[in-house]
């Protein structure tokens, strides 16, 4: 019998590699459901590959071009993730959840109740809303993968573990492509320089957040909530390699190091296959094995990694503002509207008005919160870069 299978967030990079990688074994795959947000050219011809049902696009010119066209006449389109009681008669065997930014949150929680399994490729979602996800999980017996590599890498290292023999966790972080660039040089950093990876191909808001190192801070607070591991135990090592995606020191005196290609094909079909497929792959690089040059993260070429002295124990609202604040002066910079290092400037004075230190202590109740502050957030963004 064939999986089925949801996908939103289609047209991205994760949704592509996932969609290559069912290509090629398309006799054991159905896709239910695909979404995306504004490339309707992308998603419909991804709907005629696979042969698709049901498609969600959110943007709403490209709706109304997407139910022009010819092709869906016979299949349901439509403009928001309300309907999937529309779509779902019956759970599904597995869900990818890869929308960028905090929009995914509700899709993400909203689907679980129809997913056997859940891949999560949005940190945003994890970060802002891991306590309703976490819940929704229980309560509809989902299983959950996390899929950004490092966390796909410190789930491998620790299944079937006692969590509790967990002594310490290190993340690594490539540095980016301004790990060795004068400090001074980064204020005329330009667009096509600060999303150019040394090492992966990725979208413009991660590449921009892995040049800040922003990335980096995120997929700790989002090992804190996965893993339910205290920040004590998990560290930032810079590795320029990208070679080893995590480490995991035991304290029975034992350490695993989790290495694979940097390609995100290996965590996305390990989340698909459940880590019984061959995946070719290349072979071991004892070279990089012999020289993998690990560091202690610099803090005055990446400040960003101060907030992780300031982060609350526990679960809160402040991590939304971390969230909403970075998305909105990542798009401001992709949008020629700031300065490079103008990100990390406001970033850290937006955090530090009392209104939102505040929230360090409330956690999320549900979605219409999430959303509303993030709302607030903007707003404040705005009064400070246009001095409206």
């Amino acid at each position: 019998m064939k999986k089925k299978i949801a996908i939103l967030g289609s047209t991205g990079s994760i949704g592509k590699t996932l969609l290559n990688i069912i290509k090629k074994d398309n006799k054991n795959f159905e896709i239910i459901l695909l979404s995306a947000d504004e490339n309707y050219n992308e998603l419909l011809k991804q709907a005629k590959y696979f042969k698709v049902k049901n498609l969600i696009i959110t943007n709403e010119q490209s709706y109304i071009k997407l139910k022009k066209n010819r092709y869906t006449k016979n299949i349901q389109v439509f403009k928001n993730f309300d309907n999937f009681n529309k779509i779902f008669k019956q759970k599904i065997d597995y869900t990818m959840s890869a929308i960028t930014g905090i929009e995914g949150l509700k899709p993400t929680i909203d689907i679980i109740k129809y997913s056997k399994k859940i891949a999560i490729a949005n940190k945003e979602s994890i970060i802002c809303g891991w306590n309703l996800i976490e819940k929704k999980l229980k309560k509809h017996k989902t299983k959950f993968v996390p899929v950004d590599s490092e966390h796909f890498s410190i789930w491998y290292a620790l299944r079937d573990v006692d969590k509790s023999l967990v002594d310490k966790i290190y993340i690594t972080a490539s540095g980016g492509p301004f790990l060795n660039t004068p400090i001074n040089k980064l204020k005329k950093v330009k667009i096509d320089q600060a999303i150019k990876h040394p090492n992966w191909k990725m979208g413009k808001k991660i590449s921009i957040d892995s040049a800040t190192m922003m990335n980096k801070v995120f997929e700790i607070i989002e090992a804190k909530k996965i893993f339910n591991i205290s920040y004590d135990k998990i560290s930032i090592l810079i590795h320029p390699k990208s070679y080893v995606h995590a480490i995991v020191k035991f304290k029975n005196g034992l350490t695993k190091l989790v290495v694979h290609d940097t390609n995100m094909k290996i965590p996305i079909a390990n989340s698909l296959y459940a880590s019984s497929k061959i995946i070719n792959s290349k072979s071991i690089n004892l070279k990089i094995l012999n020289n993998l040059d690990f560091r202690v993260i610099d803090n005055n070429r990446f400040p960003v990694a101060k907030i992780l002295k300031i982060l609350p124990k526990k679960t809160s609202l402040f991590e939304n503002v971390l969230v909403s604040t970075n998305d909105k002066l990542v798009d401001l910079f992709l949008n020629k509207k700031i300065k490079f290092t103008d990100i990390q400037k406001f970033l850290f004075k937006i955090i530090n008005y009392d209104e939102f230190k505040k929230l360090k202590s409330k956690r999320p109740k549900n979605v219409k919160e999430i959303n509303n502050l993030n709302e607030i957030v903007n707003s404040k963004i705005n009064k400070i870069v246009y001095k409206i």
